[in-house]
């Protein structure tokens, strides 16, 4: 199997979902700011790859997360500038 360069964004987008997991499973007290900015990233960098080896399935289940990761990062920002 050979990857090319959209293969590899896809993973790192992967790898920022399993990182932002870990965190929210790990924290104390969770920065929804830094948790919902990972998981947008983390969907827009599998949203190229998907772009370029399209899979309907995926994209919409990716489209689904950055839509809930964008409401949550703006509700985390708005909650942030209030305190």
């Amino acid at each position: 199997m050979k990857l090319d360069g959209a293969d590899i964004i896809g993973v790192c987008g992967s790898l920022i979902f399993i990182v932002a997991f870990m965190y929210a499973n790990a924290a104390k007290n969770m920065d929804k700011v830094l948790f919902n900015a990972l998981n947008l990233t983390g969907a827009a960098l599998l949203l190229y790859s998907l772009w370029v080896h399209p899979n309907f399935a995926a994209a919409f289940l990716e489209i689904s997360w950055a839509c809930i990761a964008l409401v949550g990062l703006i509700n985390a920002i708005r909650v942030r500038r209030k305190t």
